[in-house]
């Protein structure tokens, strides 16, 4: 009977949680159910009302506890306190692949390295192009994100027309794109700079890189650092989810993978669906796509939908056509143009810089419908695309 069980739930339960496809999947189905609560009449206010309401009635993004401040609202918990999880586990990924993988040296990081870089360079033009003069300007690093687990998750979809190497220079090219989207965020998504929180920023990873210079056991006194670094992070007018970044970096490296399976299925399979439900609860204007028209939208579905595929490409193709790198192994254009649409799915990154870049509910709306309806022609194009081509024999 156990056997039979393990076999008919667990099993399956297992390779759903470690399967890149269930990510893309969950998220979506996430999504679709948040939009469709937010839109039917007699649930929107109520689900609204649900993530933004303040905890202690004052509308602050600061609640006060005592001494504490701390987050006011669901949202601000998710997108500022269990977002830092997330952005710990992409820090560990960026600094695992930094040490021995596929970012360990010039020849294997070059080629990704230079198609993240105009993958988020060529958005940024056209977005800023589009917008030159306007109030939406600041939002320009909305199209430069790649959301990991949805383009890998479309790509696992396509079995074996992306190649193994196609989907290594995918994910190196996503993570390097998180970590410029960790330090645009940091540089120019904070608030006004508190320096005494900073100086116990500073403090406190200067004790953790001594504690990993003295060879102490990571344990208890590192959680609670690190603890620490968040609440000084998020007092500080610096994003707080950078300080998952920073101590991601100060993790000895001999414990990160080890972290990161642990982390894996809570951060992409309870964090990341609350994210979603949270930040999608978008009630579609009234006039229909009437904003989709503006210059905020087309900026970023322009600079998602073409900047992206265009960027990754035109930088690949001056690389490989100088001889600095090689087309990733058994691929051909075909599907490196087909890897250049599927980053054009923002989602996660692009909707939480989006929450950063506008103060209003009402344009933040906006620009989340246009990073939704962007990244589902990503998906769509980038999907077809790459079906169209030969099956890999690898």
């Amino acid at each position: 009977m156990l056997s039979f069980l393990k076999h008919r739930f667990l099993n399956p339960l297992s390779e759903f949680i470690h399967d890149s496809r269930s990510i893309g999947i969950m998220l979506l189905g996430c999504t679709a159910v948040s939009l469709l609560i937010a839109n039917i009449p007699f649930t929107r206010e109520a689900y609204q009302h649900l993530w933004a309401a303040s905890f202690d009635g004052s509308g602050n993004h600061h609640a006060h506890i005592g001494p504490l401040s701390l987050p006011n609202s669901p949202l601000l918990v998710i997108n500022d306190l269990l977002m830092a999880l997330f952005f710990f586990l992409a820090g560990m990924e960026i600094k695992r692949e930094m040490v021995n993988g596929e970012l360990a040296s010039f020849k294997k990081s070059v080629l990704p390295v230079a198609a993240a870089i105009g993958g988020m360079a060529i958005p940024a033009i056209l977005f800023i192009t589009i917008n030159h003069g306007t109030v939406y300007s600041k939002g320009w690093a909305i199209p430069t994100a790649t959301d990991i687990a949805f383009t890998l998750g479309v790509a696992s979809l396509l079995g074996k027309r992306v190649p193994v190497a196609l989907k290594v220079f995918l994910t190196a090219l996503a993570i390097i794109d998180d970590l410029g989207a960790i330090i645009v965020i940091a540089l120019f998504y904070g608030g006004q700079l508190q320096l005494l929180y900073l100086l116990g920023c500073a403090v406190i990873a200067g004790l953790l890189l001594l504690m990993n210079k003295l060879k102490v056991k990571f344990g208890i006194w590192n959680i609670v650092f690190g603890i620490l670094l968040w609440y000084c992070m998020f007092n500080s007018g610096i994003h707080a989810t950078v300080a998952g970044v920073v101590f991601a970096f100060l993790v000895p490296t001999k414990y990160l993978e080890n972290f990161e399976l642990k982390l894996h299925a809570p951060v992409y399979f309870l964090i990341m669906p609350l994210f979603a439900l949270a930040n999608t609860a978008i009630a579609f204007p009234s006039d229909g796509l009437g904003p989709l028209t503006g210059t905020l939208s087309l900026g970023i579905i322009i600079g998602l939908f073409i900047g992206k595929p265009l960027g990754i490409c035109l930088a690949s193709f001056i690389l490989i056509k100088t001889k600095v790198a090689e087309l990733p192994t058994g691929t051909n254009w075909q599907q490196v143009i087909g890897a250049g649409l599927l980053a054009g799915i923002g989602f996660t990154m692009s909707i939480f810089i989006a929450t950063l870049a506008f103060p209003s509910p009402a344009e933040q709306d906006i620009a989340k419908i246009a990073v939704l309806l962007a990244s589902f022609l990503s998906i769509v194009s980038g999907f077809f695309w790459l079906r169209a081509g030969k099956a890999s024999s690898a």
